[in-house]
């Protein structure tokens, strides 16, 4: 048998290969092994927004104060409404206090993400350039967007239809960003800071027509019946969702098996039948 003879750079190249890779091995063994701060701080689990809630013993809920009757205030001063009891319904099953802050619109949104509150149950509707800043669970109420005037207005059947016309809107809602996307400098439109000044500004005659919700609308149909108020055109089916920050997983997927559970075990229904008037409809999924 012939023994291979190799040369002498070969033998000291690969003497030198294994050289290095010796040395990388141990100096990541030292880094790794010897400082337990780097270990802790690689391996370390992120703070979970749930356990942080339980821990406290206290979930922050935006509320609306004055979109009746997802959230109004009572004689007694006290929030009530649909939005209202859903989040006493958070608080009972997750076995927390619930602090309900009465949030607009307009500052519902900035409120979840300054860490104002930790969720945001206002009859809020989804859409994509909302999810850009936030989270939404799975839909938990019915509702659609609609115009709405006196039926002495005729020929409204469309956004084509609104020229020459003043119409109010409360500001950052969905009909708002609707609304502003679908009509020309030919519309008036005039922005409100609450529910309950766009509703006004219908009945004084600021506005000839308000885009706003159906409970809204039919709110106010019914508290002045002289208006002879009626629906022109449906703006959006928009369901309403329950906010939460970016990133916190673990809150979202608890929110959604109660919306789930809820749901199935008819208590949505109930509250449908209590402040809606109506049998909770199918939900569309999410």
């Amino acid at each position: 048998m012939h023994r291979i003879a190799w040369p002498r750079w070969s033998k000291n190249f690969l003497i030198a290969c294994f050289a290095c890779v010796f040395s990388l091995v141990a100096v990541a063994c030292v880094g790794n092994g010897n400082d337990p701060s780097v270990t802790a701080q690689d391996t370390a689990a992120p703070v979970s927004s749930l356990d942080s809630i339980i821990e406290a013993g206290t979930i922050r809920i935006a509320v609306p104060q004055d979109f009746a009757p997802f959230g109004s205030v009572d004689a007694d001063g006290n929030l009530e409404g649909y939005d209202i009891d859903v989040a006493n319904l958070i608080g009972e099953d997750l076995g927390v206090e619930v602090e309900l802050v009465p949030v607009t619109s307009d500052n519902r949104i900035p409120f979840l993400q300054t860490d104002k509150v930790d969720l945001v149950i206002s009859s809020m509707g989804a859409n994509p350039e909302r999810a850009k800043s936030i989270f939404f669970s799975s839909p938990y109420a019915p509702f659609f967007s609609g115009l709405y005037g006196s039926a002495d207005i005729t020929g409204v059947e469309s956004f084509e239809d609104l020229s020459g016309y003043r119409v109010g809107v409360t500001q950052g809602t969905l009909e708002d960003l609707e609304l502003s996307d679908a009509v020309g400098d030919d519309v008036e439109i005039e922005r409100f800071a609450d529910n309950s000044l766009t509703a006004s500004s219908l009945i004084s005659g600021q506005v000839d027509l308000i885009a706003t919700g159906n409970v809204v609308a039919s709110e106010l149909s019914k508290n002045n019946p002289d208006q002879n108020i009626e629906g022109k055109f449906i703006i959006k089916e928009s369901p309403a969702h329950i906010g939460l920050r970016r990133g916190e997983l673990d809150l979202l997927q608890w929110v959604n098996t109660f919306v789930y559970h809820k749901r199935l075990g008819g208590e949505l229904d109930d509250l449908s039948q209590t402040w809606l008037g109506e049998p909770l409809p199918e939900l569309p999924a999410f």
